[in-house]
């Protein structure tokens, strides 16, 4: 049985799970979205204290507390019972394209060190890439009211206007900074 737990699941068994998730939050009046989370760990932290913006009644939010916490829980799960001892193997234009922007393909993982590792901080190119692109994912989540599974998930299913705007916003984000803006990082 473990064995079966360490393939893929289809798309016919993770996508009504997924369903039955919202369903179940709807039905009980709550919203799946990662992101504001941390505005409610802010809250019961005090922040309501230096701004208006935390304060609310953060214990309405605990159940999606419980959530993130199984979220990582399971993580944890799969990645120490779940996974599979096979390397990644990766296509060899992506090796090639990742090679010439001087980027170590080592085959063992899809997070290359180079890019993403501790020493890499250190360098224009990791610092933008690991601080300024945290801060702006950071900041577009707020900016835009959620994050992209709370607007892909929800606020789709929901048939929310400003969710559709958001989503299509997230993915024309995503094709611009892969092809513009990428290409120009990866050669700091």
């Amino acid at each position: 049985m473990i064995e079966l737990l360490k393939e893929p699941w289809p798309w016919y068994v993770a996508g009504p799970l997924i369903t039955l998730v919202m369903g179940l939050l709807l039905w009980f009046g709550g919203r799946f979205g990662l992101s504001s989370n941390l505005r409610t760990i802010c809250a019961i932290g005090g922040a309501g204290k230096f701004s208006d913006f935390f304060k609310f009644n953060w214990k309405d939010q605990i159940w999606n507390l419980v959530f993130v916490l199984g979220t990582v829980i399971g993580g944890w799960v799969a990645t120490t019972y779940l996974q599979d001892d096979s390397t990644m193997k990766l296509s060899t234009q992506v090796v090639a394209d990742m090679t010439s922007f001087g980027i170590e393909v080592d085959g063992q993982g899809q997070l290359p060190m180079s890019l993403f590792g501790w020493e890499a901080l250190g360098t224009l190119r990791g610092f933008v890439m690991i601080i300024v692109g945290g801060f702006l994912v950071g900041f577009g989540t707020r900016y835009a009211g959620g994050c992209t599974s709370g607007h892909a998930i929800s606020g789709l299913s929901n048939l929310q206007v400003p969710s559709l705007i958001a989503v299509i916003g997230f993915f024309l984000g995503g094709l611009i900074m892969t092809y513009l803006f990428l290409p120009a990082i990866l050669n700091l």
